[in-house]
């Protein structure tokens, strides 16, 4: 049985049952069902509790949200379902961005951590290539320009980008409304201005799942060498692209189960 809630003009879907509430934030170019695969193992056990983020929903209004704003609505959301417990984050993409964010700004509501193919990106230690730097600039920007343009054009650009990355997600749903914070980020670093983010550092236990078939990592080395340091915490990499949960849905789920489970 799934409930439905309202929180700040976003539906929230809770699904299961159990002691612990595990909150999932996806990324671009996707929606609350990318993590459905996850919810039918976890239900059982767990309250799973996940949302499209706010700009992502084709059929609400279109506007930029800052990361202020996000962080917020996870920590609205997190208020309403915890039941006045610290939650486990499941993050990928610019979910883990803004949930590694939420962490840093409310550390005690957060009990564990899963993060899936983002880690230390845009850190001094995460040091790229200069054609993966291309890489990223290109198609970044590409979705910066999407946001920008706007209506059928930005749409058909997203979508032509989504296919490009091997996106699974339907195209139906995939819109220029997906591509702000690429706007917002480039617009940053290209003027100078700061994206008044916090340093990202994880100190409750963390599982990073990462895909290895990319032009480009989005984590540093150093930063997995400092997980693994933890005994509490786990780095599982995987020989899939960048959406590890659709790609390898049944080790992926055999790896988070175990890590979940584990009582180290």
């Amino acid at each position: 049985m799934t409930e439905k809630l309202q929180v700040e003009d976003v539906d929230v879907y809770v699904e299961g049952m159990g002691d612990e509430t595990i909150v999932m934030v996806h990324g671009w170019p996707d929606t609350y069902r990318v993590w459905d695969k996850q919810v039918e193992v976890l239900k059982d056990k767990y309250r799973c509790v996940r949302f499209t983020l706010p700009g992502y929903d084709k059929n609400k209004p279109r506007r930029a949200y800052d990361l202020k704003e996000i962080v917020q609505l996870i920590n609205t959301i997190v208020d309403t379902v915890g039941n006045g417990k610290p939650v486990i984050l499941m993050l990928h993409d610019w979910g883990c961005f803004f949930g590694y964010q939420f962490y840093m700004n409310f550390p005690d509501k957060v009990i564990k951590i899963i993060g899936v193919d983002i880690g230390d990106a845009g850190s001094k230690e995460h040091v790229l290539t200069a054609k993966v730097k291309a890489f990223m600039f290109g198609y970044q920007m590409w979705l910066a320009a999407a946001w920008k343009i706007g209506g059928k054009l930005g749409d058909a650009m997203t979508r032509k980008m989504a296919k490009l990355l091997h996106a699974p997600g339907d195209p139906d749903t995939i819109t220029s409304s997906m591509t702000y914070s690429y706007y917002w980020k480039w617009s940053h670093l290209l003027t100078g201005r700061s994206l008044e983010h916090l340093p990202l550092e994880i100190n409750c236990p963390l599982l990073f799942i990462y895909g290895e078939n990319k032009p480009g990592m989005f984590h540093s080395k150093p930063w997995v060498e400092k997980i693994v340091a933890d005994k509490r915490n786990r780095v599982e990499p995987f020989k899939t692209r960048h959406w590890v949960m659709i790609e390898a849905p049944e080790r992926f789920n055999d790896v988070m189960l175990d890590w979940l489970e584990n009582k180290v």
